[in-house]
C-alpha cells in the first residue's frame, strides 16, 4: 500500500468538511420499569467555518461564522463575541448561537481572540490603540462585517453584535464607534466604553466601576461618533452577584447610553421575572432603546437555560456560560425579531 503525505492545509479543510455524527450511549434499565427518555432542552450547536482572509486583519484576530444552509434573500446578521479564557467554538457549544441561526434562518459571525494578543484571550478594549476606528482589534471585527455583507445576502438593516465580559466591553465599542452600522446590541457582564485606557485602570475597574457623571460617559461615545444620525437599541444584562465584573459598570453603560440619546434615567419601566428583573428606556414613539436585565443570584457569565443540572463545566467557556431562568440567546432573538 502507498504511504503519501497530506499537506496540513488540505487536512484541515478535509477535516473542517466533514459533519461528524452525534455519538449517543444507551442506557439500561430494569425490564421491570419503563424506560423513560429525558428530554434535552440544549441546543445542538451547528458547525462554524474559518474565513483565512477578510481583509487587513490589523488586529489580528481569527474570523469563523455560520451561514444557515438553503438560506435566502437578505438574512440578518448577529456578530458574537466571547469572553477571556474563551474559543469561539466552545462558546457556541455552550451558548446555542448557531443552533438558533439554524431555526430561525441567520448568520453568525464570531471573531476569535489569538494568545499572541492576548495570553487570557481577552479581548483588549482597555487599550486605546486596538478600539479605535477601523484600527486594531475593532478594525478587525468591522473587516469580518463587510466581508460578510459582500460575501454573503445580509440584511444591512439587521446587524446586531453580543458579547460576554471581555466580549461586552468590545460590543460597546462597537456600538459606540459604529452606532450606524448596527439595529441593537447586547452587553453581558461587560463595561462602557471608554471605562479604561490600560491594563492596570482595567482591572480596577472592573473590580470597583469608574465613577464618572452620566453626561460624561456619554460624552466618550459623541466624541468618537460625532456625525451619528442614529444610536442602536442597548441590550445590558449583568449579575448582581458579579464578582469579576463589578455591577456598578452595567450601572455606568445605563448612564452612557442614556446619556448619549438625551433621555433622564428616572424614567424606567421596571418590570419583574423570575430570577430577576428588567428595566426598559422608551424614546418619545414609544420604541425601547435601553434596557437593564439584572439577573439575582447570578455571578459572571452568560445566562443560559441548562439542559444538564449539576453537570461540570468542561472547560473554561462552559465555566462562564451560566444555569439560569432565561437564557439570553433566546431572549435576544425575540426582542431583536430574529424569531
Amino acid at each position: 500500500m502507498m504511504n503519501f503525505k497530506v499537506p496540513s492545509r488540505l487536512r484541515r479543510l478535509l477535516i473542517d468538511s466533514v459533519d461528524l455524527p452525534q455519538l449517543k450511549f444507551p442506557v439500561t434499565r430494569p425490564r421491570s420499569q419503563p424506560a423513560r427518555q429525558r428530554v434535552s432542552t440544549q441546543l445542538v450547536p451547528q458547525q462554524l467555518t474559518e474565513i483565512l482572509w477578510f481583509g487587513r486583519n490589523p488586529g489580528d484576530l481569527r474570523m469563523l461564522e455560520y451561514v444557515p444552509p438553503g438560506a435566502e434573500g437578505p438574512m440578518p446578521l448577529v456578530v458574537v463575541l466571547h469572553g477571556c479564557h474563551q474559543n469561539a467554538e466552545d462558546f457556541d457549544r455552550a451558548s446555542g448561537w448557531t443552533a438558533l441561526a439554524r431555526r430561525h434562518g441567520f448568520a453568525v459571525l464570531y471573531a476569535e481572540q489569538k494568545a499572541s494578543n492576548n495570553p487570557n484571550l481577552c479581548f483588549n478594549w482597555f487599550r486605546p490603540s486596538l478600539v479605535t476606528r477601523d484600527r486594531g482589534e475593532l478594525g478587525s471585527i468591522r473587516e469580518m462585517i463587510d466581508f460578510s455583507r459582500k460575501l454573503h445576502e445580509i440584511d444591512d438593516k439587521r446587524i446586531f453584535v453580543m458579547g460576554l465580559s471581555a466580549g461586552g466591553a468590545m460590543a460597546s465599542a462597537l456600538l459606540a464607534t459604529y452606532p450606524d452600522l448596527f439595529a441593537a446590541g447586547a452587553i453581558v457582564g461587560g463595561l462602557p466604553f471608554g471605562a479604561a485606557r490600560d491594563a492596570m485602570s482595567a482591572l480596577d475597574v472592573m473590580s470597583r466601576g469608574a465613577a464618572r457623571p452620566a453626561e460624561k460617559w456619554g460624552e466618550l461615545i459623541r466624541e468618537v461618533s460625532p456625525d451619528a444620525t442614529r444610536f442602536p437599541a442597548v441590550s445590558i444584562w449583568h449579575g448582581a452577584d458579579d464578582n469579576v465584573v463589578s455591577y456598578a459598570n452595567a450601572e455606568a453603560s445605563v448612564a452612557q447610553w442614556l446619556a448619549v440619546r438625551g433621555r433622564p434615567q428616572t424614567k424606567g419601566r421596571l418590570r419583574l421575572f423570575e430570577g430577576g428583573e428588567r428595566r426598559e428606556w422608551r424614546d418619545d414613539y414609544g420604541d425601547k432603546v435601553l434596557e437593564l436585565v439584572t439577573l439575582t443570584d447570578f455571578g459572571h457569565g452568560l445566562p443560559v437555560r441548562s439542559a444538564v443540572e449539576g453537570r461540570e463545566p468542561a472547560n473554561d467557556s462552559e465555566r462562564f456560560i451560566l444555569p439560569a431562568t432565561i437564557s439570553a440567546p433566546e431572549q435576544l432573538v425575540q426582542s431583536w425579531g430574529l424569531a
